[in-house]
């Protein structure tokens, strides 16, 4: 199965580029199932429904958001009427939607797409990720039930997402990180056959921090003083994620390449993939 997994989806910019690149995408690498984390989609904040509703029509076949889940108020009620969007499984009890699902992909294959918080440097104090992310997988064991798991980690530490990736090693086929918006370069495939990658990178501005207009940020990295609020960069985006190809069987994966594409970054995409307009 050929899987995609897109990075935060940073503001305008970002949400633009997906819109509008991620159909050509889909169609020229013959995709099966993509998964796009949207929790800044909103003016760098959160995601709406009608957001959603456009990137699902460019090509999504689910949503992950993440500790900004709720930033925007119409997803406290719209995330129930749409299965597809998926919030942190250790978010909050009481919160609305949920966290894992087994999704259709092509020629009647199941996916499931996983999402979990990590606790180190975060805002605050969530559950433990752990049994939570185990428990999922019990119920749509890889291999079994499903043809494909894909675990989003939304963490802030390096050395906790590694920690995940080795902890599901093996029942997973992508544990990927978002949530620092920087891409890492360590996409691997590790000891029991799962493609892991620390984080996907942004969809966004990189002429920014963060996705952010410099200004603001700097000013407060070198005054501690505010002055405005944060906005997002207009500039052009650059798309980036990762591709994952499994072997239809196990369930694990066979090949992992970072996606870096359009933009300031230097590119990156599947070998032998044609990267359209």
């Amino acid at each position: 199965m050929k899987l995609l997994f897109l990075g935060d989806v940073m503001g305008r910019a970002g949400r633009t580029a997906v819109i509008e690149r991620l159909p050509k995408l889909r169609e020229a690498w013959k995709l099966d199932f993509v998964v796009v984390n949207a929790e800044n989609s909103a003016s760098g904040m959160g995601l709406t429904g009608a957001i959603a509703a456009e990137i699902f029509a460019a090509g999504a076949d689910c949503i992950t958001l993440g500790d900004h889940a709720f930033d925007q108020k119409d997803m406290i009620a719209y995330i129930g009427s749409d299965p597809r969007i998926l919030r942190p499984l250790n978010f909050s009890k009481a919160a609305p939607g949920q966290g894992a699902r087994v999704f259709e992909a092509t020629r009647g294959r199941r996916v499931q797409v996983v999402q979990a918080l990590g606790r180190v440097f975060m805002s605050r104090p969530y559950d433990d990720p752990v049994p939570m992310v185990e428990a999922a997988f019990k119920t749509a064991p890889l291999g079994g039930a499903v043809q494909a798991t894909i675990l989003d980690f939304h963490a802030e530490a390096t050395s906790e997402k590694m920690a995940m990736g080795r902890i599901v090693d093996g029942r997973a086929s992508l544990v990927v990180g978002t949530h620092t918006h920087v891409p890492t370069s360590d996409a691997m495939i590790l000891n029991r056959g799962t493609a892991y990658l620390s984080d996907a990178g942004m969809c966004g501005d990189y002429d920014s921090v963060i996705g952010m207009q410099a200004e603001e940020p700097i000013r407060r990295f070198v005054t501690g003083m505010a002055k405005g609020r944060f906005q997002p960069a207009l500039g052009p985006a650059t798309i980036c994620g990762v591709h994952v190809e499994t072997d239809d069987r196990t369930g694990l994966a066979r090949t992992v390449t970072p996606v870096r594409l359009g933009g300031r970054l230097q590119p990156s995409a599947p070998e032998g993939l044609p990267i359209p307009d």
